[in-house]
């Protein structure tokens, strides 16, 4: 699944099935994935419900990568931390909030 169908269609889906959870962060996050299957998306977590929507928007943490490491990250979540060493995976803002990203994606 490319990011573009995740941020589309699992992620509102997962926000909407756990909303408690998903506030818990208290963060909006930009994500921009770069590629084929790619776009922005504005993730905010502080909002009461939750949500995911398509553009870009004002954010706490803004994370960059290419659509081919999205999916290596949804397949083994432990390899954001490679990616990001490696300069794949950009974070702008409050680096921390992107560790807590992880929980919801």
């Amino acid at each position: 699944m490319n990011a573009k169908e995740y941020f589309q269609n699992e992620l509102p889906k997962k926000l909407a099935a756990d909303p408690a959870s998903a506030r818990s962060v208290g963060a909006v996050f930009q994500i921009n994935i770069t590629g084929d299957g790619g776009g922005s998306w504005t993730v905010d977590l502080k909002a009461d419900p939750p949500t995911c929507k398509e553009g870009t928007g004002a954010a706490d943490c803004t994370i960059t990568m290419s659509n081919e490491d999205f999916v290596s990250i949804r397949q083994n979540p432990q390899a954001s931390m490679q990616l990001f060493f490696q300069g794949k995976l950009k974070v702008q803002g409050n680096p921390m909030l992107a560790t807590k990203l992880q929980k919801i994606l």
